[in-house]
């Protein structure tokens, strides 16, 4: 299971708009490693997990949920490792059935690989998470001095 505690930022009655906060391995080298140079290229807009709750929360009660490891390795096969053995199956029919030249088996492997690419967005569409709440934070108060303390 992998466990996420995220921020409560919006409600829309039971349902709680949800923010991860960046992890500390993330702020420990001080933007010089690769996933923080491509955050800073692509935009480093935040988004948010709408979920329904059964009871009402506050905007900023923090949650943790958590979601099973098995969906995680299913989209990272269908993103990653179906685009590659699609177009590794179109070059070699190209080059071993059909027998084409180079340049043809160039571009079955692309055709591969969009096709790839098309069933794998398709596929992590209908895969469904199975998110489940493990505790709801109860809002802590700031402390603050009192005159005289």
């Amino acid at each position: 299971m992998i466990e996420q505690t995220l921020t409560v930022v919006a409600l829309s009655g039971y349902v709680a708009h949800l923010e991860a906060q960046q992890k500390q391995a993330c702020e420990g080298c001080n933007g010089r490693c690769g996933s923080q140079v491509f955050s800073k290229l692509f935009g480093t807009a935040k988004k948010t997990l709408p979920y329904k709750f059964e009871t009402q929360l506050e905007v900023g009660q923090k949650v943790t949920l958590s979601l099973d490891d098995s969906h995680v390795v299913k989209h990272a096969f269908a993103v990653y490792m179906l685009p590659l053995f699609l177009s590794l199956i179109f070059a070699l029919l190209a080059s071993e059935l059909i027998q084409l030249a180079e340049g043809w088996q160039i571009l079955a492997a692309i055709l591969g690989g969009i096709t790839g690419f098309l069933i794998a967005k398709t596929w992590v569409k209908s895969l469904r998470h199975e998110i489940k709440v493990i505790k709801i934070h109860p809002i802590s108060l700031p402390l603050t001095q009192i005159d005289g303390d």
